[in-house]
This record gives C-alpha cells, structure tokens and sequence, in this order.
C-alpha cells in the first residue's frame, strides 16, 4: 500500500470512541486489531526505508571517516514527516480498509 498519498493526521487526533468500536461492537477488540495493523504498517515502512538507505551505503572498515549523504538525509527525513503507523491504521480502521475476523466468534 502506497503510505506517502494518505490523508492520516500528523499529530494527535481525537476520535469518537461509537465510531471506532462500530464494527466490532467492543472497543478492546477493535484497539487490538488497529494495534496488530499499526505494527504491520510499522513493518512495511522500516523494510523500505532501509531498503532505500541501503543503495547509499558505503561500507569502510576505517571508524573514522564518516560521510554525510545527502540523499540519505533526505530520505530519512521524508519518512520522519509521515503519519505514524498508528495514525494510518487507525484511518484505514474508519474507511472500513481493514479485514479482520473473529475465530472464537465463527
């Protein structure tokens, strides 16, 4: 899934506790399907950004030559400007984007 295009909230939001649990009927349930899809997202984004920092790597065996790579940098702060993983799960839970099942339930 594309993270960078999601209209997620950069900063804390407040959400209406009826809106969150509606699909679950039980708030807790719903937390921990959000908490286990936040840390699938969590995932998703540290896979690719270290896959895109790994094509600026310089390997040397010296410790003190150290060098500032720009694009690097710039990379690293493009992620740090997304939406939380929380935030996005949390957003993709209210747009119904999220499958969940309940095996006690079935």
């Amino acid at each position: 899934m594309d993270y960078k295009d999601t209209k997620a909230a950069l900063s804390t939001v407040t959400y209406n506790k009826n809106e969150i649990e509606a699909p679950t009927q039980n708030i807790y349930e719903a937390i921990s399907v959000i908490a286990k899809r936040a840390n699938q997202i969590n995932a998703d984004l540290k896979k690719e950004l270290v896959d895109k920092l790994d094509e600026f790597a310089t390997y040397n065996d010296s410790l003190e030559e150290v060098f500032e790579n720009k694009e690097q940098i710039e990379v690293s702060k493009f992620y740090e400007k997304l939406p939380k993983p929380t935030a996005l799960a949390v957003e993709e839970w209210l747009n119904d984007k999220v499958y969940f099942r309940n095996p006690e339930a079935e």
